[in-house]
């Protein structure tokens, strides 16, 4: 899915001067913990997430994450922008929660990343 998708899947607002191209994202992954982020997302992933500071950005950056999506209609500083776009990390802001937000994506066709990858959704579930 490329990051044109992404915003209108999740009716978005970008927040950084970098214009959202065609670039790939091939996974999502959400969460608080920085630390999760780093165990578990892969690179080339969108990152949703309901934090807002510059640490989120430097994280990002180090996981290889190609944008980061703030939801609840959440809005980061201007450090956390200037950040963000010096090293070329689009940010986005959507009024989704979390939960709808990567529902959202997954419905969409985009997989997450993580320690559950072997799961194959609902039906195995119920197995």
């Amino acid at each position: 899915m490329d990051l044109k998708e992404v915003v209108a899947v999740l009716d978005g607002e970008i927040m950084t001067r970098q214009a959202v191209s065609r670039q790939e994202v091939v996974v999502g992954a959400a969460a608080d913990l920085m630390s999760d982020v780093l165990a578990y997302a892969r690179p080339d992933s969108v990152l949703l997430t309901g934090l807002v500071h510059p640490q989120v950005v430097r994280t990002a950056e180090m996981a290889g994450i190609r944008a980061i999506v703030f939801v609840r209609g959440k809005h980061p500083s201007a450090e956390t922008t200037t950040l963000a776009e010096e090293i070329g990390i689009p940010l986005l802001s959507t009024r989704y929660t979390m939960y709808e937000a990567c529902g959202r994506l997954y419905a969409a066709g985009l997989p997450g990343s993580g320690p559950c990858v072997s799961y194959d959704g609902p039906e195995q579930a119920k197995a």
